[in-house]
């Protein structure tokens, strides 16, 4: 498979895309990193200033290390910001806590995509580590009958994977336009550091969709073999 260009014509174009999202994700914070915001609130006063806004007493806000390693853990109420983002003002550093205390809040307000997200969570690890070795193996016995089944049972085992990707993608969504709308309501922002925000959290959000279509196309490349 590895010498497959079939294999490379599927899935490069995906490849590609992600790389791409990836660089313009980096870039865009770079660039707003070094635009502090008039307010002067740094991303954990940001955080902590949305879910005060909307009501919520009970999530803790740590930093940690890593660079865009921020995330939140509705299992303990816990809102993780990385070392660049946690005590900086900076337009990017706001964006990206706000971000996170979108999905505090979603979590608070029971926004379902995020409770479904989480309840695929285990079955998405399965599939993604399982169900791609599983269709390994049926290329390799392609020649046999029982090649294409294999690849087929991978390909539903992996489908677990494409499922919770799918799921993400509004949760992220949702995620950011709250950042985006409450940091300028709350007097976080400016409308002109909005935007800025919004440039860092839209290409963050394209790096989710580009894995989706990773998935997707690395999906439908096993299944062509297989039908074959």
């Amino acid at each position: 498979m590895i010498f497959d260009p079939t294999y490379f014509l599927f899935v490069g174009p995906a490849l590609l895309l992600s790389l791409w999202a990836s660089w313009k994700t980096k870039s865009a914070f770079k660039k707003y990193s070094q635009v502090r915001t008039m307010g002067g609130l740094t991303g954990a006063e940001s955080a902590a200033r949305l879910l005060e806004q909307a009501g919520i007493s009970d999530v803790k806000i740590v930093p940690t290390r890593g660079v865009l390693s921020d995330h939140y853990n509705p299992v303990t109420k816990t809102l993780a910001l990385s070392e660049p983002v946690f005590g900086s003002n900076s337009v990017a550093a706001v964006g990206v806590a706000c971000h996170e205390a979108g999905h505090a809040i979603q979590h608070a307000r029971k926004y379902a995509p995020l409770w479904l997200r989480s309840a695929l969570v285990p079955t998405a690890n399965i599939g993604s580590k399982l169900g791609y070795w599983v269709m390994i193996l049926g290329l390799f016995m392609l020649s046999s009958n029982a090649g294409p089944t294999m690849i087929y049972i991978g390909a539903a085992l992996f489908s677990l994977t494409l499922i919770f990707q799918i799921v993400t993608l509004p949760v992220e969504f949702d995620a950011s336009n709250r950042a985006k709308a409450l940091a300028f309501e709350h007097g976080i922002v400016t409308s002109q550091e909005r935007e800025g925000v919004s440039a860092v959290l839209n290409a963050a959000a394209l790096t989710y969709v580009a894995a989706a279509i990773s998935t997707l196309m690395t999906l439908l490349y096993f299944l062509s073999k297989a039908r074959r």
